[in-house]
């Protein structure tokens, strides 16, 4: 028995999970047992679930969470590869609550993997979202070959100068990437360090943050859209390194070009 049989609202979310780290394996963003998925999964608890015993003992988390209390989540597996993840969901990942004392969780189903070493600053990121009011339920952490690669220039890591070139390759960025790209200098990762610096970067109004020389933290409502964020943007940055490697500077939209867009379509400005 899964916790997902004669739960098709639950089951179609971890299915979406499972869908993207398939597409992540594809696009060469996760190799090994890189990158990482955390998606709550509270709406979609049942009374029967709320009744279901611990199949593992509590463990901290590291802090104390008081906005997590009575949350669910889907976690990938520590160690566990989003190409195993992609074919079997519930052997790679777990679903854990949140204890009562909001600083511990413990594994609920489907076997007890223990989640991500990342854990303690993903739910970070999902405490401050549902303190926000956000409607916000997925994480996602990938390393997107194009995107690390500007980070290795210090040209790009000055705020907002990556936003500006990504949005100017191709009308869609904006449109669909409306807050651009968020800059974390490089830290320590899974470090308390990295996760605050994170939550700034989202408190600043960005969805997508980049951890130089590392990879992305995107955060959406569900898991395919944080995922269709990160695409647009890594789209952005091969046409830009397309043509540089054409031999020539990209001249990009204008200024105006891109005002004209944000007016149409009713984006931030």
């Amino acid at each position: 028995m899964s916790i997902l049989d004669n739960r098709p609202e639950l089951r179609a979310e971890i299915e979406k999970v499972a869908e993207v780290a398939g597409y992540l394996w594809q696009k060469g963003w996760a190799e090994r047992n890189g990158g990482n998925i955390t998606v709550n999964v509270t709406r979609f608890v049942d009374d029967t679930m709320m009744a279901m015993p611990a199949i593992s003992e509590p463990r901290p988390i590291g802090k104390t969470l008081p906005d997590l209390k009575g949350c669910w989540f889907y976690c990938k597996g520590t160690g566990k590869r989003m190409r195993d993840l992609a074919r079997e969901p519930m052997a790679n990942g777990s679903i854990i609550r949140i204890t009562p004392d909001c600083a511990h969780y413990e594994i609920v189903a489907d076997s007890p993997v223990s989640p991500t070493s990342e854990l303690p600053s993903h739910l970070a990121v999902h405490g401050y979202l549902l303190a926000k009011g956000s409607p916000y339920r997925a994480s996602l952490h990938t390393h997107p070959i194009e995107l690390v690669a500007l980070t290795h220039s210090p040209k790009w890591m000055e705020k907002d100068a990556a936003t500006r070139m990504l949005w100017s390759m191709i009308p869609e960025t904006k449109a669909f990437c409306p807050r651009g790209l968020g800059i974390v200098p490089y830290m320590l990762p899974s470090s308390v360090e990295l996760a605050d610096a994170t939550i700034k970067a989202i408190d600043e109004d960005y969805d997508v943050v980049m951890w130089e020389k590392h990879g992305v933290f995107a955060v959406d409502t569900d898991i395919m859209d944080a995922f269709d964020q990160v695409d647009v943007l890594n789209k952005a940055a091969q046409i830009y390194i397309s043509a540089k490697n054409m031999g020539f500077e990209p001249e990009g939209m204008t200024d105006a070009q891109m005002h004209e867009l944000s007016t149409v379509f009713g984006l931030p400005k």
